[in-house]
């Protein structure tokens, strides 16, 4: 047992008795002050609390964060493979884009070419353009016994030679020589040095290559049943009805100017164009010598042309590609201060001379400018020419 008394304090110049500690403090204010220091520690541990919640907070917010941060990482890495994709994706369609074109660029040609080089009757046929030339009649054939002849045709054969025509550029020269055999020899030579115009020049002979060219049999019949009728007039009656009209306005027997039974009649609206095909052999003869007769239909008088029906048949159709054997293109022929002709009569005087392996010349072609297309034929290396300017 503590038998200790709380020392004594004075207070209002009385006495009275407060309990104290050894230092003098009073023990209410003391448990005031423990109360108030228990409230303190369970404030310092509510905090300790709240401090470890809020770093385990921190702490998920951190890792929340990173897992953030990592898909932000992977969407801008998927979205730049995104765009990487797309921008790909662009280019090859881009280049997509470029092929077809090409490709259908191709396709055209090839349609082009196909059209030209084809034929669905033969598929060997070979078209090609043809510049207008005059046809050489060359004999009328006689046709055998019990043949066509039984309906009088008339059949005519000509002779047709393509002319291939040459490109003759600025500075070149063509000479055709009289004997091939000095044109091969300057070819072999190749190399020439040529005076021209107190200089001395190097040219270079190249044989000369002609493209494709054709040479075939044109047979022609003249029919002697048929004739073609144009400049039909166009009536408003049924197509039927004009091949009667037509069939009457060409049935005279008695009359002078021919006509007689007929066999058959064709009519073409859109074109205005017919063909009578006459019972009698020979019957389109008689309309040989006139091209404009009158023609009366619906009470009104019209003119129609007529003119011979003809057959034509392509025969011993030949292609040639070949090199010219009398003819040489001379090439680097350098620009000097003379005309045009002065340096072709240069040319020729070299060309001429068997010191520099030359011969007689039949023709003589230069340019100094422009272009000129020579045209060859098959059966002659005399060329023709013409010059534009380029």
């Amino acid at each position: 047992m503590d038998f200790t008394s709380p020392p004594l304090s004075l207070q209002d110049n009385g006495f009275s008795m407060v309990p104290t500690d050894p230092l003098g403090t009073p023990l209410e204010e003391i448990e005031k002050l423990k109360e108030e220091l228990r409230m303190w520690k369970i404030r310092l541990e509510d905090a300790g609390k709240v401090k470890a919640d809020l770093f385990h907070s921190k702490l998920a917010a951190e890792a929340e964060c990173g897992r953030a941060e990592k898909q932000l990482a992977e969407l801008k890495e998927q979205e730049r493979q995104r765009k990487d994709r797309i921008t790909s994706c662009e280019q090859e369609l881009l280049l997509l884009k470029q092929e077809n074109s090409e490709l259908k660029k191709e396709m055209e040609k090839l349609k082009e070419d196909l059209e030209e080089h084809s034929s669905q009757d033969n598929p060997l046929e070979v078209k090609k353009k043809v510049a207008e030339m005059q046809l050489k009649f060359t004999h009328l054939e006689e046709m055998k016994d019990g043949g066509a002849d039984e309906d009088m045709d008339t059949h005519c054969v000509f002779g047709v030679a393509t002319k291939t025509p040459f490109r003759l550029n600025q500075n070149q020269a063509l000479l055709t020589f009289e004997d091939e055999e000095v044109a091969q020899r300057l070819t072999k030579m190749s190399k020439h040095c040529v005076n021209l115009d107190n200089r001395t020049a190097n040219v270079t002979v190249k044989p000369f290559e002609l493209d494709m060219g054709f040479q075939f049999e044109l047979h022609v019949t003249v029919s002697g049943k048929k004739i073609n009728i144009s400049d039909i007039p166009e009536l408003p009656i049924p197509e039927e009805w004009m091949r009667d009209k037509l069939e009457l306005h060409f049935y005279k027997t008695e009359q002078a100017e021919g006509g007689g039974e007929i066999e058959e009649v064709t009519y073409n609206r859109g074109s205005g164009t017919g063909v009578i095909t006459f019972l009698k052999p020979g019957a389109s003869y008689n309309f040989v010598g006139c091209t404009k007769y009158p023609f009366c239909a619906e009470e009104r008088w019209f003119i129609i042309s007529v003119s011979p029906h003809f057959d034509f048949h392509l025969m011993k159709f030949q292609s040639h590609c070949r090199v010219s054997k009398k003819t040489i293109l001379l090439k680097g022929v350098p620009e000097v201060e003379e005309d045009e002709e002065s340096v072709q009569d240069m040319i020729e005087i070299h060309f001429q001379k068997p010191s520099n392996g030359g011969g007689e010349i039949e023709k003589i072609k230069y340019l100094s400018k422009g272009a000129a297309y020579v045209c060859f034929e098959e059966d002659t290396e005399n060329a023709s020419s013409g010059t534009t300017e380029d």
